[in-house]
């Protein structure tokens, strides 16, 4: 029997997977690398330095947390080095997606003679939704399980070259690359295409999420903060984002509300919305970075759904 490695995209999967009573260990991947900088050598200590400060920055991420939680797991993982099976357990989302990009370009690096197997969950029955993992059956789970995808060594070679471009300064190089999916991850392409999204709008400064949420508030009039994060947590397509991240881009929104109880747009950005008023040079942030490149360096053209460089 091959000895058994299976890594998961985030605690409250960790312990439903535990509960299936597998062989193998388990390590969960805790970061969140579709936010702030990334740099392309996964686990190197810049990295780690990188993430922190991001982190700790923008979400009150303590240094001991942080230690206690991200690198306690990633050490643990290090540790590992006998298995000669790894399980990547991860979802359709952007969130994940990204996540298990830096997984696999550290397992090239790494684990170079381990056989690396993926179960991604989605589509996985004939309605519309995408299903995340925690919402899977334990027998649906089993059966995901059993028709794992062993991944080729073109596959991870894949996934690098994409982690590779998400991690660089440039992202139209990045949305070059979003049609050569010849590959085993079927979820891949539309979410690089969300992330792309990210990039601000010619049209009003904001990118597609920020306007979503404005739309929103316009079209469905929540009676609360609360009403509106529950609201947008359920119906995110390829997002797969958590509160606090809702909670972060809510405050760069706030001068476009006038109360959150009920939930209002002010004058500035109900014009905003209709494209009439521009909210860039307002909401720009130097520092902001989406992968290896800066947000408001970037430009996404809504009619031809293409980047442009400022």
């Amino acid at each position: 029997m091959k000895s058994l490695l299976h890594i998961t995209n985030g605690d409250s999967f960790t312990t439903k997977l535990q509960s299936l009573q597998l062989k193998g260990d388990v390590i969960t991947w805790r970061e969140m690398l579709c936010e702030g900088k990334t740099l392309s050598t996964v686990g190197s200590e810049s990295f780690w330095k990188t993430r922190f400060e991001f982190l700790n920055k923008n979400y009150k991420v303590s240094k001991s947390w942080f230690i206690e939680k991200t690198l306690k797991e990633y050490r643990s993982l290090c540790n590992h080095k006998q298995q000669d099976h790894i399980v990547l357990w991860f979802e359709y989302d952007l969130f994940c997606q990204i996540n298990m990009l830096a997984v696999l370009s550290w397992l090239k690096t790494h684990r170079r003679h381990a056989e690396i197997s993926l179960v991604c969950s989605g589509k996985e029955d004939d309605s519309d939704k995408l299903y995340g993992l925690n919402e899977l059956s334990d027998e649906k789970l089993l059966e995901l399980y059993d028709e794992r995808k062993v991944l080729s060594q073109d596959d991870i070679e894949y996934a690098d070259y994409i982690w590779q471009l998400y991690c660089s300064d440039n992202p139209i190089r990045l949305e070059n690359q979003i049609a050569n999916n010849d590959f085993q991850f079927e979820y891949l392409s539309d979410a690089l295409k969300t992330h792309l999204k990210r990039f601000p709008t010619i049209k009003n400064g904001l990118n597609d999420l920020e306007n979503h949420i404005l739309e929103l508030v316009k079209k469905e009039k929540p009676e609360s903060k609360n009403e509106l994060m529950h609201k947008l947590l359920t119906n995110q397509g390829y997002y797969g984002f958590g509160d606090t991240q809702y909670e972060r881009m809510l405050s760069s929104l706030k001068p476009l509300f006038s109360s959150f109880d009920p939930v209002k747009l002010t004058k500035k950005g109900l014009n905003v919305l209709k494209q009439e008023a521009n909210y860039y040079s307002e909401i720009r942030d130097n520092q902001l970075y989406l992968g290896g490149s800066l947000k408001y360096n970037f430009l996404y053209n809504t009619e031809t759904d293409r980047i442009l460089k400022l």
